[in-house]
């Protein structure tokens, strides 16, 4: 499927927009063939690593994948509304009208460049985001409390070693009172992501730091990474959860396994079973990696959703489209049947599609503060 549907963008860029050019046919042909290999980037995924979803070459070369596929993917677009122009101006002028190649290479160099600033906004470590959540009934000793949301890290080749450490540097240096990861923390398996992910392992904060899965865990040895977080000194929370306590005073922070898990043989998301034996009437926070099922999940009292999934659209536009497979839930705050519900754009993405315009990654420090 990856590779129809970023065929049709190539064969759009060589033949509406590559052809016409006013070039040698042999310099014409070398780019629609570096152009066509780009496209298939998953592909070459899928033959460097048996997946598409783990690009395992060099660093730079992925990101060098990804700026000539978002290349591809906005010269396409600008190529089919040039010519949606021409077909409303051919009834004037008479015929279809003819493309001055200034605004060719003006298209193709804006392209390439939104490209390269789209990867660029996508692969840096994200900047600090602040938000505080009102939470009735939330118990007077933690007023204040401050929680770290990470979230679809997809630590891989893209997000390596020195990307990790310097988002773990940053997210101790707030020195928050907990550290939760909502799901895809990788891409690739425990052999290829060891080093890769090593640095979470110096994750700090008063309370623990917690994780949940996502749906690429299931990509890749759901009980092999499930296993090696609790390595790291996190606590997974699957269908299960954890009290805080502050001088007999509680929060309760419950997780769920990821809705992919439906398609496999391992436990299916279960709010019911994380949250029972919770102290009564104590708030819930709930680590839910999709957003899609918020409305069920209200049902259960939850005080508060936290999710990931979408990366917040990845681009102003696609967001909508990304919306509608979320049940309508793709980035920030969402009130839903009296629970809050808050989807983070992302601390990265899946390294396929390593573009951000107009959608922020971030690091989200959550403050909590009682309801009136």
């Amino acid at each position: 499927m990856f590779h129809l549907i970023f065929g049709i963008p190539w064969l759009v860029v060589v033949l509406r927009f590559l052809q016409p050019l006013p070039w040698l046919f042999s310099v014409k042909a070398v780019i629609a063939i570096i152009l066509l290999v780009a496209s298939q980037y998953h592909l070459v995924n899928r033959i460097s690593s048996g997946s598409v979803f783990s690009p395992e070459f060099l660093r730079p070369l992925v990101i060098v994948f990804n700026v000539l596929m978002g290349t591809i993917l906005l010269l396409a677009l600008m190529q089919i509304a040039l010519d949606i122009v021409s077909l409303l101006l051919m009834p004037f002028k008479g015929h279809f009208p003819a493309v001055p190649v200034g605004l060719r290479y003006a298209m193709g160099l804006a392209a390439l460049g939104l490209a390269g600033f789209a990867v660029s906004q996508a692969i840096r470590v994200p900047p600090l985001k602040d938000i505080d959540v009102a939470i009735p009934g939330l118990p007077p000793a933690f007023e204040g409390y401050q929680m770290v949301q990470l979230t679809d890290l997809h630590i891989s080749r893209l997000f390596d070693s020195s990307w990790s450490n310097e988002v773990v540097a940053r997210t101790n240096a707030l020195n928050a009172d907990l550290i939760v990861v909502t799901g895809d923390l990788i891409d690739g398996s425990v052999e290829a992501r060891t080093s890769d992910i090593a640095p979470l392992a110096k994750l700090k904060a008063r309370d623990g730091v917690f994780t949940i899965p996502g749906n690429h865990e299931y990509f890749f040895g759901y009980e092999e990474w499930m296993a090696y977080y609790q390595g790291l000194n996190m606590t997974t929370l699957a269908n299960s959860h954890t009290v805080i306590d502050r001088g007999g005073e509680k929060l309760v922070i419950a997780g769920v396994t990821d809705l992919s898990s439906t398609r496999t043989a391992f436990p299916a998301p279960d709010v019911a079973a994380a949250i029972s034996g919770a102290p009564a009437g104590a708030p819930v926070i709930l680590l839910d990696h999709q957003p899609m099922m918020a409305e069920r999940n209200a049902q259960k009292g939850i005080a508060l959703q936290l999710s990931g999934h979408t990366h917040g659209g990845m681009v102003w536009g696609l967001d909508r489209l990304v919306a509608r497979a979320n049940n309508g839930y793709v980035s920030g705050f969402y009130k839903v049947d009296g629970m809050l519900l808050y989807v983070n754009n992302g601390t990265a993405l899946w390294p396929g599609f390593a573009l951000r315009l107009g959608v922020p990654s971030e690091l989200t420090r959550i403050t909590l503060r009682r309801a009136p």
